[in-house]
């Protein structure tokens, strides 16, 4: 069989599994950000990337390996990896409709477990395949660079260098430089058309003696050494990557939606700024819910952060404004600074410090929330920043969530302990508990357990209409009293009657003793438990009227 001119030395083959390499964890790190705004960005999901990826490669290699064996040809080996290179084009304009799809069909098929069964199906269906085709090149590779037992240590050895270095780059490159600066889809585009070039590179090549095989269509002259077959292929494949350009480089994960402010990512989160007639609205989750809201003629939310605002009460504010003090306020997880711009409008006497580890929301929060420029807002994870300062604050809001799920070194007795040590004499933590539920076994009893374990006094009040219920821990035993009596100074009378809700409805917490530690902290687990819980509410109608009247009932509904 006659060689490639290319592979005279073995550089393009070294090349070959460096490329692949890259591409097979740049696959994964954009499989993470495509599934993220429909499923979060969880451990789990993470544990089901990986899971399903590395069964891709394993068979990968086990094919790949006995293709080898069977035809020396590197041909086969390149033509899968244009294949791949295709299939990778194709996901960021079909991938997600098939997630979208998926999650349709599932979430009346299934009774529990939606979103780990819904997440590991998208991953089967959209990555297993190209990757099963990128985990064939190291076997294969590892046969065509192979020329005796003399040196085939030192050769497969140097084939695991390029690859891991590729690996390496391909981790780095999509996280700090694609997707922040061109987003996931054009991150996919960007690698397959690595492949794709590689391939072509492969095809193009003219034969060593000048004479292409009678297998690949050549012709004893040596004018022709790409075959038809090959020639069709390299140019479908040019054809779908080019329309993949047009119709891929700009999709909204949010497909449905035709009137957003704002869409993009960062190196955190999907992001989402969606505008109506009297508010502004930030989602990191395209399913799932409002991280901050502004409400533009200055009205309370109706939400959780009025609720929280009886936090500064509690620390006596109203008593600091009559001495001409200044109430200290920490927020841990500043968002788009929804509580920040409320607190401002309705207190003079109050300093807010806010840390926020996605500066994208930060900028977002400037630009559309109308967060006022004198904030001060830190770019840092919050546990982080707690470590690195000194300061003592009256009020610490703890509300970090990352998309759906709470960050696990933000829910333990080590955090909890460090907030207590960042408060004033009085002071009082206010942490806002999404997806809440009278669950014994659910992610917001472990969360309150932990938090009493810490703080002698806790209580919690529900937040009418919505999953959300604020927990206000301090060791000052007479926050209550202070919370009536500050109030009862309060001029403004939408203030005084919501602060009066909380009076109201405030319930004083009993631990069940659930404690969650550094060393074992389970909230993806029990977050993930309790979505579901709240999806399979949801969606019990519309599965009750699919059971009854079929598809025909549910479209005619929908």
């Amino acid at each position: 069989m006659n060689k490639k001119k290319i592979l005279r030395s073995k550089l393009f083959l070294y090349l070959t599994e460096f490329f692949a390499g890259m591409s097979v964890m740049a696959v994964e790190l954009g499989a993470s950000r495509l599934l993220a705004p429909y499923f979060s960005s969880s451990q789990i999901v993470w544990t089901i990337i990986i899971g399903t990826i590395m069964i891709a490669m394993a068979l990968g290699n086990i094919y790949g390996g006995r293709k080898a064996d069977k035809d020396p040809d590197p041909a086969g080996l390149y033509r899968r990896i244009l294949i791949a290179a295709i299939w990778i084009a194709l996901i960021p304009v079909l991938g997600k409709y098939i997630i979208i799809g998926i999650s349709a069909v599932l979430v009346f098929a299934v009774n529990s477990n939606f979103l780990v069964i819904a997440a590991f199906a998208a991953c089967m269906v959209v990555f297993v395949f190209p990757l099963f085709l990128l985990g064939t090149v190291t076997p294969s590779l590892a046969k065509y660079t192979t020329d005796s037992l003399e040196d085939n240590g030192r050769i497969i050895g140097t084939l695991g260098a390029y690859n891991t270095v590729g690996s390496i780059i391909g981790t780095f490159v999509p996280t700090f430089v694609t997707i922040p600066a061109v987003g996931t889809a054009v991150t996919f585009l960007i690698f397959s058309g690595i492949l794709i070039v590689l391939s072509i590179l492969y095809f193009v090549s003219p034969y060593e003696d000048g004479a292409a095989s009678a297998q690949s269509g050549g012709s004893a002259n040596g004018k022709k050494s790409l075959a038809k077959g090959d020639l069709r292929r390299i140019i479908a494949g040019a054809l779908i990557f080019f329309l993949c350009v047009i119709f891929g480089h700009n999709t909204s994960f949010a497909f449905w939606e035709n009137d957003l402010t704002f869409e993009g990512e960062s190196v955190y989160n999907y992001l989402q700024v969606k505008e109506t007639d009297n508010s502004v609205i930030l989602s990191t989750n395209v399913l799932f819910g409002v991280q901050s809201i502004l409400i533009k003629d200055g009205a309370l939310t109706g939400m959780y952060y009025d609720y929280a605002m009886a936090a500064p009460y509690m620390a006596g504010i109203k008593e600091k404004e009559k001495s001409g003090e200044e109430l200290n306020l920490l927020i841990l997880g500043m968002g788009s600074g929804t509580y920040a711009t409320q607190l401002s409008r309705y207190f003079d006497n109050i300093t807010v410090e806010g840390v926020e580890i996605d500066d994208k929301i930060t900028d977002l929060a400037h630009r559309y929330f109308e967060l006022p420029a004198e904030t001060k807002v830190t770019t840092y994870d919050g546990r982080a920043y707690l470590a690195a300062i000194d300061g003592q604050y009256d009020v610490i809001m703890v509300d970090a969530y990352q998309d759906i799920t709470i960050p696990f070194q933000m829910s333990s007795v080590e955090f909890f302990s460090m907030v207590k040590e960042h408060l004033a004499p009085g002071g009082v933590m206010v942490v806002n508990m999404n997806m809440y539920s009278d669950d014994q076994e659910g992610i917001n009893t472990y969360l309150s357990d932990t938090i009493s374990s810490v703080f002698s006094d806790v209580v919690t009040v529900k937040v009418p209409n919505s999953t959300n219920r604020e927990l206000f821990a301090t060791d000052d035993p007479s926050f209550m009293v202070r919370l009536s009596e500050n109030v009862a100074m309060e001029d403004n009378e939408t203030l005084r009657a919501m602060m009066q809700r909380v009076l109201d409805t405030y319930v004083r917490y009993e631990s069940t003793g659930h404690i969650m530690t550094d060393d074992k902290a389970p909230v993806e687990l029990l977050g993930m438990r309790q979505i579901d819980s709240i999806i399979q509410n949801e969606v019990s109608y519309y599965r009750h009227i699919y059971e009854t009247q079929g598809i025909q009932g549910l479209l005619e509904l929908l």
